[in-house]
Formats: C-alpha cells, structure tokens, sequence
C-alpha cells in the first residue's frame, strides 16, 4: 500500500501493542482461570475505562483511554499491579479466601503470574518456526569462501591489525564461526573494544587483537545505530534455503530466540557499563515509530517485529522488579526460601520503590523519545 508515513505509524503501533498486550494478559488470566481465582477486571489500556462489558462470571472486560499496557485484577488485589494488601488478607473471612489470588498456593500465585511472559514467549517461538518452516533455513551456498576475506574497506582495523587477503575467519573472541553472519554478529555488538579474531592461513591458524571501529549507521528511515566494523568483504554471501520440519523449526525457534536475549543483555550491560548511551533506550514512542516503519515494508517485515518486541515484552516483564511480574515471582521465590510471605512493611516499600521505578523509566524513555523526533529538529 502506497500510504504516507504518518498512516503507517497511526495503524501500526495499535496493531502491534494491543494484541500483545491481550495475549499477555490472557495467559494470567487463563492459567488463573484454570486454578480457580476469580479475575474482577481485564484491561487493555490503563486509566479510565473508554468502553467495556461484564460477563457472566462478574470479570469487567475493558479498554482504558492509555494504551500503553493493560492488566488483570484478580480478587484479593489492592490495585492492577496485584500488590496485596496484607490487612484484608490477613482478616478475609471464608467467603472472601474463595477464588481470591492472595489465599492460592504459592505454586499457582507463581505460574499465574510467569503465564503472561510465557505466553509472549510461545508467540515469539511460534512466529520465528513458522518462517523457519515456510522459507527453510538459511545456510551458506560456500561456507569456505563466505568465512574467506576478499577484501578491506578504505579504513580497515583488520587489515592494520595484519589480517590478509584469503585469511579464513574461524573463530571471534574463542567462539567458533560457521558464517559471515555469524562473524558481523560477534562485531557488531561491540564498537570500540579489542576483538581476538582466529584465522586460518595456509593451514595454519593465527590470532590477531582487532580494535573495532564504532560507526553510526543510518536505515531508510534516519534511524541512527551504533555498530562495530572492522573493515572485512566476504569472498562470497549467497545463501540457500533448507526445508526444515516443525520440530527443527521450533528447535531453530529457540535458538534464534536466544541468540536475540544475548544480544539485548549485551546491550543493556554495555549501557550500564557506559560503552553505550543511555539515548539508545526506547520507550513508546519509538516502538511506535519502528511499528510503523515496519508495517511499511510489509507483512512478513511487520510480523517479525511483532516477534521481537513480544520476546521484549517478556523479558522486561521478567525483570526482579517489584510491581512487575519478575518483582511477583522475586517475592514468592523469598517466601518459598523462608516458608512464609515477606513482612508487609517490606511489602509495600519494595512495590511502591517498584512503581515509583518503572514510572520514572517510562518518563525517561518517553522524553528520549521525544526529542529525537524529527519535529524537534534533531
């Protein structure tokens, strides 16, 4: 479709967030279903409700006029961060223990709250093995020649390092090569640090410390990434495609998967450490402009972005972070170790130091979104 940029992003983000958003929520409320807690509220969206039903079992199915996430409120919960209240548990009467999320076993509490990331997860891995099974698996058509360097760009830290012309690469920093995509991911990641790069020369393997260049490189819609070279042409770059079954599909899925989490732990380790910028982070507003890239380039463009971002979703969900589901699973994982639940004072400070947290996040990323817009003149 022919349609102006700004459309792309309107339809785009709504059609990326909000079915993730459901899929994640329904893997709470589902297995919660299922182990007999009675889920008051399903949001889409949080703050004021816009439009919404009851159903028969007396669950508020709703969209919120803030489409930047959603919940379930199970019973028993103080507010849609599931943050108990102790007093009210602690005083429940019978009828109130029935159904309520707070009065389930621990193992329940526990799996109720890892469905929601566990259900993004098995969206990822489905989306990734259904191309896998579709298109094949790439596999280089000269793995030799691909490995071999044909040549150096203008400005090449390998070559100065005294890599030559028909040098094998075999191994990045210990870790084996099997193909030219398997060297740019092991550089790429690392802009500015001392690479040990293995090559085979005339039977003979030799290693030599590459320092990687940083370049910024700028995608098709001004998208600006740092990433590392070294200034290496492969000897070749066709690929073919195996046919792959469902299960080495889904086995090909995982590995895929991560290969992704390793890259994001990098990144943020690297942010952490200083090696990158904090203005690299991403909040909304980005993910709505990428969505909408996405969707420019088409279906099969825009459904992997889905994956990518749904594998997201659950990893930051996961993150020891109270209020977060990770923060829900650190909490029982204490009260399993103890053999009871954590003081309610130590409750109500880790969740509140929690919100207070990821609200905070969520303000940085949205302003560093912001003003890297193009209206901003950046």
């Amino acid at each position: 479709m022919n349609l102006p940029l700004w459309l792309y992003y309107v339809i785009g983000f709504p059609l990326l967030l909000g079915p993730l958003v459901t899929i994640h929520e329904l893997g709470h409320y589902l297995v919660g279903r299922w182990f007999g807690v009675h889920a008051e509220a399903f949001s889409v969206g949080f703050g004021k409700e816009i439009w919404g039903f009851t159903d028969r079992r007396g669950t508020r199915w709703k969209l919120s006029v803030l489409p930047l996430g959603g919940y379930v409120q199970f019973k028993g919960d103080m507010n849609p961060a599931s943050i108990p209240d102790p007093q009210a548990a602690r005083h429940a009467s019978a009828e109130e223990r029935e159904g309520s999320f707070h009065h389930a076993a621990l193992w329940k509490r526990a799996l109720i709250v890892f469905a929601g990331p566990a259900t993004n997860i098995l969206l990822t891995l489905a989306i990734f093995a259904g191309f896998f099974a579709f298109y094949g698996k790439p596999v280089p058509a000269d793995a030799e020649q691909q490995l071999a360097v044909a040549e150096f760009a203008e400005v090449s830290p390998a070559r100065e390092a005294g890599i030559e012309v028909g040098d094998r690469i075999v191994a990045v920093e210990g870790e084996r090569m099997e193909d030219f995509r398997d060297v740019q991911d092991s550089i790429m990641l690392y802009p500015g640090r001392t690479l040990d790069i293995t090559v085979d020369r005339d039977g003979t393997e030799r290693t030599f410390a590459v320092p990687v260049r940083s370049v910024e490189m700028e995608d098709r819609f001004g998208n600006v990434s740092k990433v590392g070279l070294i200034g290496i042409a492969s000897g070749a770059s066709a690929f073919e495609f195996e046919p792959q079954g469902v299960i080495a599909s889904l086995g090909l899925a995982v590995d895929h998967s991560i290969g992704i989490v390793d890259m994001m732990v990098t990144g943020i380790g690297q942010i952490f450490t200083g090696e990158r910028s904090v203005q690299e982070l991403g909040g909304p507003v980005k993910i709505a402009k990428f969505s909408g890239e996405q969707l420019s380039l088409g279906g099969m463009a825009f459904i992997n972005f889905v994956a990518l971002i749904s594998l997201n979703l659950a990893f930051i969900n996961l993150l020891p972070i109270p209020a977060l589901d990770g923060g829900h699973l650190a909490f029982y994982a204490a009260e399993a170790i103890r053999r009871k639940p954590v003081g309610p004072r130590g409750t109500e400070v880790a969740y509140r130091a929690g919100v207070a947290l990821v609200l905070m996040l969520m303000v940085f990323v949205t302003i560093n979104d912001l003003v890297h817009l193009p209206v901003f003149g950046n």
